[in-house]
This record gives C-alpha cells, sequence and structure tokens, in this order.
C-alpha cells in the first residue's frame, strides 16, 4: 500500500494546488500520451501505416467509441449525438463545414481532437492508446472519407 496522489493535490499543505509526480515515478504504459496542444497535435505524423489490419481495428474502435454521437456513418446523426446542443461533426467527405482535406485538416488534428477532446466531444486519450487512436484516423481517412457523399436519396432507403 503507497499513498495516493491526484495530480490535482498537493504533497504541501503550505502549497496547496498542481504540483509534479514525485521524483523517481516512472509513467505507467497505456497511460496518457502528453500533447502540449491542438498546435502540436496537428504537427504530427501518423506513424502507423493505413493498412487493412489498421482499418479494421480502427473500424472496431470507431464503432464502439464513436458511433454513440457521430453514428454509424460518420455524419453526427448518433443516438447520443442527438441529444447534444452541438450536433457531432460529420466526418465524411460529404461534410459542407469542413473538406477534411488533408492539408487544412492533417491526420494529426484529428489525433489531437480525440486527445485533447473539444467543444462537447470528451478527451479519449486515457481510453483508446496513442496507437489506438491513430487506427481510428487511419479508418476515418480511408472508409468513411473515401466513401461516395451520401444522397438525401440514398439515406431515405
Amino acid at each position: 500500500n503507497t499513498i495516493s496522489i491526484k495530480p490535482g493535490e498537493s504533497v504541501d499543505p503550505k502549497q496547496p494546488g498542481m504540483e509534479p509526480f514525485p521524483k523517481r515515478s516512472v509513467p505507467v504504459k497505456g497511460t496518457t500520451v502528453f500533447v502540449k496542444d491542438q498546435e502540436a497535435a496537428r504537427n504530427m505524423v501518423n506513424p502507423v501505416a493505413a493498412n487493412e489490419q489498421s482499418v479494421a481495428q480502427g473500424a472496431q474502435l470507431f464503432n464502439i467509441y464513436c458511433t454513440p454521437c457521430h453514428g454509424q456513418s460518420g455524419t453526427g446523426d448518433g443516438l447520443v449525438g442527438a441529444k447534444l446542443i452541438m450536433k457531432p461533426w460529420n466526418l465524411t467527405n460529404s461534410n459542407d463545414m469542413h473538406t477534411w482535406n488533408t492539408k487544412d485538416y492533417p491526420d494529426g488534428y484529428i489525433f489531437g481532437y480525440m486527445t485533447l477532446g473539444g467543444a462537447v466531444m470528451p478527451s479519449y486519450a486515457n481510453d483508446l492508446s496513442p496507437t489506438e487512436r491513430w487506427h481510428v484516423v487511419n479508418y476515418v481517412r480511408k472508409v468513411l472519407q473515401k466513401a461516395p457523399p451520401a444522397t438525401a436519396a440514398a439515406q431515405a432507403k
């Protein structure tokens, strides 16, 4: 049994507030990879090849973590997303607001949003490992954003 120190707690009662982790502490595998901010994340290069295995794993993770808000189609029509004040982003190429051009929205941007969260989107840094987040990026890029845009007639079927 050891003393539990939370990151927001101080070990010194005379100086309450955020303190660094104790000396000699070691990060545990699978914990959050720290990204300074969205700009730093935007500049990150995807280290995971977008092969069939990565995209398949990304699809499984997307179905678990993303479909409640973004829906199966990725257009922001999930059951939880329908209850939110702000509609979740449309992650497909049928998006009128964001073209998802990799020049404007590189892979690191999507990774950073999953890592840091956004206006109504929570951070998934503690739920998904960095590699798993890159798998989701590969799925979004290779499947959701490569499919032909959904038309009103196709959605009505």
